[in-house]
């Protein structure tokens, strides 16, 4: 299970998705920064990704899941 905060990552993508910042918060640096010249894909990768985050299927830089806490 990832360190990072499965709250945080997910008000990232509501609030800040189409500039991808939940993207740099776990480390996925090069896909934030091509989610930031595609303002998010137009909308509909932050959408996916906060689907994906929401049902705690979206994984950190290591590859580890960001679930919340059981």
């Amino acid at each position: 299970m990832s360190e990072k905060s499965f709250v945080a990552t997910l008000i990232l993508a509501i609030l800040l998705g189409g500039f991808g910042v939940h993207r740099f918060y776990v480390g996925k640096i090069g896909t934030g920064i091509v989610m930031i010249l595609t303002l998010g894909g137009l909308g509909i990768w932050t959408l996916i990704d906060v689907i994906m985050i929401a049902v705690g299927n979206f994984k950190d830089s290591n590859g580890l899941p960001i679930k919340p806490q059981a």
